[in-house]
C-alpha cells in the first residue's frame, strides 16, 4: 500500500493521521474494514500512541467507526454523508471565491490554468491520483487568496468524504469534475467577476452532491 509506509518521526500525529486517511480515501484500507492501531503502528513504522490518535480524529471525521473494546472499522460509503459534506464543502467555497476573486493576481489565474490542464490531462489518461491533486491545486489557489483559516480547515475537514466518492467513480470509468467547468471558474476569476465565480462553484458542487443521489 502506497499510503502506509514509515514516516519521519516528526509531527507523528499529524503525519500517522494523514496516512490513513490518504488509504481509507485511495480504497486501500476498504470500507467495513477492520483497523488495528498495533497492526498499524507496525507497518508505519511508528508506536501505537500517534496512531491511536489518528484513529480518534478519523472517527470524528466520519472515516472511521469505533465501538469501545470492540473494534474500529472504515465507515461504508454512505449517500446522505456525501451530499452532506459535498454541501458543507461547496458552501466554504463559494465564501471563500468571495472573498478571493477581487484579490487574484495574473500570477494567481495563470496557476489555476496550469493546474486545470494538468486536471484535464489526467483525466483523459486515467491518472485518478494527479487528476485529484490537480483539482486541490486550483482550488488552493483561491482558498489562499481569501486567507480564511476557518473556511480551509472546514473544507479539509469534510473533503475527504466527497474523495472517496470521487475515486470509485473515476475507477468506474468516469470523472465526477469537468475541465470545462473549471475554464468557466478560471475565466469569471480572472475578469474579476464574483458573482460569476460563485455560479459556477455552485454547479460544481451541485454536480458533486448529484453524485451521490442514487441511480
Amino acid at each position: 500500500m502506497q499510503a502506509l509506509r514509515p514516516v519521519p518521526r516528526t509531527l507523528l500525529r499529524d503525519r500517522a493521521y494523514a496516512a490513513i486517511r490518504d488509504a481509507i480515501v485511495a480504497g486501500e484500507i476498504e470500507p467495513g474494514a477492520v483497523v488495528r492501531d498495533a497492526d498499524l503502528a507496525e507497518r508505519l513504522g511508528l508506536s501505537r500512541a500517534p496512531v491511536r490518535e489518528a484513529f480518534s480524529r478519523l472517527v470524528d471525521e466520519g472515516l472511521l467507526e469505533s465501538k469501545p473494546q470492540s473494534y474500529t472499522r472504515v465507515t461504508p460509503l454512505v449517500a446522505a454523508d456525501v451530499r452532506d459534506a459535498a454541501a458543507v464543502v461547496g458552501a466554504m467555497h463559494e465564501l471563500v471565491n468571495r472573498v478571493a476573486v477581487p484579490r487574484l493576481r495574473p500570477a494567481d489565474v495563470a496557476e489555476m490554468r496550469a493546474a486545470n490542464d494538468r486536471f484535464a490531462a489526467a483525466v483523459r489518461s486515467g491518472d485518478v491520483d494527479e487528476a485529484l491533486r490537480a483539482d486541490d491545486d486550483l482550488h488552493d489557489v483561491l482558498v489562499r487568496a481569501a486567507g480564511n483559516r476557518a473556511a480551509a480547515a472546514t473544507a479539509a475537514r469534510y473533503t475527504p468524504l466527497i474523495r472517496r466518492l470521487e475515486r470509485q467513480r473515476f475507477g468506474e470509468g468516469g470523472s465526477c469534475r469537468s475541465a470545462g467547468l473549471h475554464e468557466r471558474l478560471i475565466e469569471a476569476c480572472a475578469g474579476g467577476d464574483v458573482d460569476g465565480a460563485v455560479r459556477v462553484t455552485e454547479e460544481i458542487w451541485r454536480t458533486l452532491t448529484d453524485l451521490a443521489d442514487p441511480d
